[in-house]
């Protein structure tokens, strides 16, 4: 046989690489099949791949089967690349094979074998690529369906991917973001050398940050390093979740606990913490420190006659006022109601504080216009001196309201004053508070008790009722003078605990007295301003009817000030209490404020000249008039008169004289206890007989 041409060698080569990268399975045997026996010019020939050749062991290089002289003779040749095995070549059908042939079959199966694992080796990287490509899929899919935002930078900071969570809170696409310099999303303010960004991780922080579209907003960050295949940091990973609704929260809520909500001022508390703050400053620089307790004049009256609306916007008015006198370092809150508060520090002098107590006072000067009407508030202001009064915030407020006490009383109602606090007001201030505990515990234990001024008729001297006076019979004190308890129960609210054991107390005694068969007589009990209100009259049923007693017996003396808040609303209480068959007396007229247009309104009985008029009856001109006028306009309203206070007998002509109707005083009668105003009761006093028992 001849030779084969090198040309025919080469292109069976180059057709052997065609079939295994071009073709797969049968399609790839048949085409190396033919191959070979076109190399070996046989009949007969094939490919067995691999898997198709059962092998127990490696087979030699090459073998030639020498048949007996009936066998047809074939030649093998296994197919190896290094160490792994991919099948054989088979030929048979020709009279004998030359070495040429064993050769260029050799040749065929190694170059067959090269590319076979070249072949192999690229499936499998295909492979491991698909499966890695799929893996990333994946991962990407997962990352962009996670509401957190997901950014991956390098040390730089230069961004290396971005997920759609990121293009949610940010506005920007990966193709805006992706190999942008992280602080592109930086609020200004927040950019500084030493970037949280650039650090190696494993923190967690609140950070502000900045959309696409400007808007400034709050953000979770927490921060993880990202690291190569050995472990070795080669960027970092941010985690990003927008708070800002969560700050904002936590702001009003903050704002809540720390300002005033009506003015906006800092409130109390953050005085206090202010204050404090300020204190150790001027303890190190030994500087001088003041605070000044401000509460206003004539407020409470503006508030209740107008009503709130009206009042909160005049505390909005103050307090910008306020504002407009202080420094900027000055500290200014509100501690509720018509009370404000100043911290002054860095004072050379501490009389400067009056000064600026002057200045806060001429700001309330000119009139506050609100919704028509032309207002005007004064103030007084206490002031307490850091360090010789105190040297904390709690203890330098509550001594500048102690001072702030004095002004008060010192400026009167209605007059504007300025007080240092001084020792002595701690003294007084004690003695207040060592009066109000001991009427709240008097109230539970019993040593109140009331005392009963008798009321006669100017006609036939007849005793025709009383008014009930509460009285304090301290344990060691003994009785306790009205002129120093009433006062601070007012101030403080007892008043109100007082009026009701004064209502009880006094309808049990007429109970007493009406099962002893007495007759009929008007108990008068004094009902305060704070006791005025829309559950008085179904309170003052409730004890008739506990004790069984008729509303004849029951009389409500008001005063002028309290008919003077909310008009209508005083009205319809009057008009619930007279239902029920109690009678309605007005206390002290001619002392307040009140306007003859609605005195013809109200459903009282009795108009009650004040003792500051009496005491001046007959000598006083001025007295006369006012009483004189006053016994007219009850006249003509059809209201009865008594005056109070009647001590000498001109005083009682001039009175009976001019048409009064009722007397009560010293002249006929000091308060008595129970048991003795039973007595002069049965006994029917006269007026003569009263005057000498008295």
């Amino acid at each position: 046989m001849a030779d084969h041409p090198v040309s025919d060698f080469l292109s069976h080569s180059a057709a052997v690489c065609d079939a295994v990268l071009r073709l797969r399975g049968s399609a790839m045997a048949e085409e190396l099949g033919r191959i070979v026996r076109s190399v070996t010019n046989s009949p007969l020939g094939e490919y067995l791949p691999a898997d198709a050749v059962s092998l127990l062991v490696a087979p030699p290089v090459e073998e030639i089967v020498a048949a007996n002289d009936a066998a047809v003779p074939s030649l093998t040749q296994d197919i190896w690349f290094e160490d792994r095995y991919f099948g054989r070549f088979t030929v048979s059908g020709r009279l004998g094979y030359s070495d040429a042939d064993r050769q260029h079959l050799a040749s065929l199966a190694t170059l067959a074998g090269s590319v076979l694992q070249v072949h192999s080796l690229a499936q499998r990287s295909t492979h491991a690529y698909v499966q890695v490509e799929s893996q990333l899929q994946h991962q990407a899919q997962i990352l962009d369906h996670i509401h957190e935002s997901v950014v991956t930078m390098d040390m730089n900071g230069f961004i290396l991917s971005w997920n759609k969570g990121a293009e949610r809170l940010f506005g920007y696409t990966s193709v805006e973001a992706v190999g942008r310099n992280i602080l592109f999303l930086y609020d200004d303010e927040d950019i500084d050398a030493h970037d949280p960004f650039l650090e190696q991780g494993g923190r967690l922080m609140e950070v502000r940050r900045k959309k696409k579209s400007g808007e400034v907003f709050w953000a979770s960050l927490s921060l993880s390093p990202l690291c190569d295949l050995n472990k070795r940091s080669m960027g970092l990973i941010a985690y990003l979740t927008d708070i800002t609704e969560r700050k904002l929260a936590e702001e009003r809520i903050h704002h809540l606990a720390y300002y005033d909500a009506l003015t906006n001022l800092p409130n109390r508390t953050l005085l206090t913490k202010l204050v404090d703050q300020a204190l150790m400053v001027a303890q190190r620089g030994k500087l001088q420190g003041c605070v000044l307790f401000i509460d206003l004049n004539r407020f409470k009256m503006i508030n209740d006659t107008l009503g709130r609306k009206v009042g909160d916007e005049l505390l909005c008015e103050v307090a910008r006022r306020f504002r407009t006198v202080l420094r900027d370092q000055d500290l200014v809150a509100r501690l509720g109601g018509d009370e404000f508060a100043i911290g002054l520090f860095d004072l050379g002098q501490h009389f400067e504080a009056s000064m600026i107590a002057q200045k806060l006072l001429a700001t309330l000067n000119s009139p506050i216009m609100i919704d028509g009407h032309d207002l005007r508030v004064g103030g007084s202001i206490g002031i307490s001196v850091y360090p010789q009064d105190g040297d904390d915030a709690e203890t330098l407020l509550r001594l500048a309201d102690i001072a702030m006490y004095r002004a008060k009383q010192e400026g009167g109602v209605n007059g504007d004053h300025v007080a240092f606090y001084s020792q002595d007001m701690n003294q007084g201030m004690q003695e207040r508070m060592r009066i109000e505990t001991g009427l709240r515990y008097a109230l539970g234990n019993g040593e109140l008790l009331l005392h009963y001024q008798p009321k006669f008729s100017i006609d036939n001297g007849k005793i025709i009722g009383a008014e009930a006076l509460v009285r304090w019979r301290h344990p060691q004190r003994g009785l306790v003078p009205p002129a120093e308890f009433i006062p601070l129960a007012e101030a403080t609210g007892l008043v109100v605990q007082v009026g009701e054991w004064v209502l009880e107390a006094a309808c049990a005694q007429a109970k007493l007295w009406k099962d002893a068969g007495l007759p009929p007589i008007r108990l008068a009990v004094n009902v305060s301003a704070r006791e005025f209100t829309a559950s008085l009259p179904g309170r003052v049923m409730d004890t008739l009817n506990r004790y069984g007693l008729e509303p004849s017996w029951l009389e409500l003396e008001i005063t002028e000030s309290t008919l003077m808040h909310n008009i209508d609303r005083v009205i319809g209480i009057m008009d619930r209490i007279t239902a029920l068959g109690v009678t309605l007396s007005l206390d002290d007229f001619g002392t307040g404020y009140s306007s003859l247009s609605y005195l013809k309104r109200f459903p009282i009985d009795t108009l009650k000249i004040d003792r500051s008029f009496t005491i001046g009856i007959p000598s006083d001109a001025n007295d006369c008039a006012i009483a004189n006028t006053i016994i007219s306009i009850a006249q003509q309203l059809k209201h009865k008169v008594i005056a109070e206070g009647v001590e000498t007998v001109e005083q009682l002509a001039f009175l009976k004289n001019s048409g009064c109707d009722e007397v009560q005083g010293y002249l006929f009668s000091q308060p008595l206890e129970a048991a003795a105003f039973e007595l002069a009761l049965r006994e029917n006093w006269t007026p003569g007989r009263a005057s000498r028992a008295a």
